[in-house]
């Protein structure tokens, strides 16, 4: 266990403590040692039943604090909540509440006006470029010549779909001339129309989502950095944060430590002529990670550029028939896999910081067999492999993957011949040490 190596190297044992379970599931813990005064540090990752073991981190957390512990550092070898899918949903707009009937005369709540935008579904019109309705009205209506002097003046036809506005209520209000000025007035004239009128829905446009509208997807970056605050961390200890950003969620100190140093030094010991091997980074998010270890080892580098694309034939390359075929993900979503580089008769060094269900670096490895590699190895910091993973990988054309330590790798290994595991524990045995004396970390950093 990893926990067990960061004891050893560190020459301390471990603290004795109880984490068990109630059989409705509420984490029980109590911390058997006297944590009084003292620096503590506490070890839990991310793999696995990630909720529970959280929350079990953070009852740990309180509980030393409640026990006057001098310092708390957690130490997440793989960062809960780091990462999100692209795709949340399978849905083409956000999750749809229960809608009200739209049958006419259906009585409305506020809560169902304005409905929840999704194709097909009927948008009321709302702000836009900072300017409301009331302003854009104003501005676009044109009082008639001819009934100046009258005592009731309409507003201007109808123009976007509801009457010239884009937040007000189309036709359910006008203006009243008076001797000094135009006030607006609330009546409702006859024939006239409001947003609440659905079964006109002929007056409003539908709305079409389009990709990265996704402001109904919680992102839950910052309640867990909240969260472990809040529960009383002092320090934040992790390894290769799917995003570095993720870091600006505290402000408390977050050390990154790099799982970079331990790739590169299993290409330069198991792969034999590594200088005639190729980088490749999976996808174009990782392209940095790979490109770095590349220009340190003098390897040349490749890119797997993935392009997300609606179903066409246009799509097909009329000659190979194979680099441009699309690979389908969803039923309204497709994604091309394209490959930037040569790698044809060569080893091939698959480059990631998570795999999780495996999906883009089994795919990445059938691309690149395609494309003539003799050999595929896929280096990842975080093997969580979740799900199928581990038969996606038996089934794939990856020869060799290695995955470091930062989630127990026991049961995958039994299930996966291909598997290899790193040991990261001296780096976090070595992060510990520095920061319980006072020393600075950089040196950890210096890995070129």
């Amino acid at each position: 266990m990893l926990v067990d190596s960061i004891c050893n190297s560190l020459g301390l044992p471990q603290g004795d403590r109880i984490l068990s379970s109630f059989s409705v599931g509420e984490t029980r813990c109590e911390i058997k040692d006297s944590v009084r005064g003292k620096d503590v540090y506490i070890i839990q990752s991310g793999g696995g039943k990630v909720n529970d073991h959280f929350m079990d981190l953070c009852i740990m957390i309180s509980a030393c604090k409640t026990g006057s512990a001098k310092r708390v550092t957690a130490v997440l070898p793989l960062f809960p909540y780091s990462r999100q899918p692209d795709l949340p949903y399978n849905k083409a707009g956000a999750p749809l509440s229960k809608q009200p009937s739209t049958v006419p005369g259906s009585t409305y709540t506020f809560e169902s006006v304005p409905a929840t935008p999704a194709p097909g579904i009927p948008k009321s019109a709302g702000l836009a470029n900072g300017m409301d309705g009331l302003s854009r009205r104003l501005n676009r209506s044109q009082i008639s010549e001819n009934n100046i002097h009258s005592p009731v003046v309409q507003a201007s036809p109808a123009v976007n779909g509801v009457n010239g506005t884009n937040g007000m209520d189309g036709g359910d209000s006008y203006f009243k001339r008076t001797d000094s000025s135009l006030t607006l007035g609330s009546s409702r004239t006859p024939g006239s129309f409001t947003t609440h009128d659905y079964e006109k829905v002929n007056h409003f446009t539908s709305f079409q989502g389009k990709p990265g509208y996704k402001q109904w997807v919680a992102q839950a970056g910052t309640l867990v950095a909240d969260l472990l605050t809040c529960s009383g961390a002092d320090h934040i200890i992790t390894l290769d944060l799917h995003d570095p950003q993720y870091q600006g969620f505290f402000d408390i100190p977050v050390d990154n430590l790099y799982g970079r140093p331990l790739l590169q030094r299993y290409i330069q010991q198991n792969i034999p002529n590594f200088r005639d091997a190729v980088v490749v980074s999976p996808d174009a998010g990782g392209a940095k990670r790979a490109t770095a270890i590349a220009d340190n080892l003098n390897m040349e580098f490749a890119l797997i550029h993935k392009v997300k694309c609606p179903l066409s034939s246009n799509f097909l390359n009329p000659e190979t028939r194979q680099e441009r075929r699309p690979t389908k993900i969803t039923d309204r979503q497709n994604a091309t896999m394209m490959l930037v580089g040569d790698v044809a008769n060569k080893v091939c060094v698959l480059v990631d910081d998570l795999a999780d269900t495996s999906n883009t670096i089994t795919r990445a490895a059938k691309l690149l067999k395609k494309e003539g590699a003799t050999m595929v190895y896929a280096l990842l910091t975080h093997g969580v492999l979740s799900g199928d993973a581990i038969s996606r990988i038996n089934a794939s054309a990856i020869d060799r993957i290695i995955v470091t330590n930062s989630v127990p790798q026991e049961e995958h290994k039994k299930m996966c011949p291909k598997l290899e595991v790193l040991d990261v524990s001296p780096a976090f045995a070595e992060a510990i040490r520095r920061v319980h004396h006072g020393e600075s970390i950089s040196v950890l950093f210096q890995y070129d």
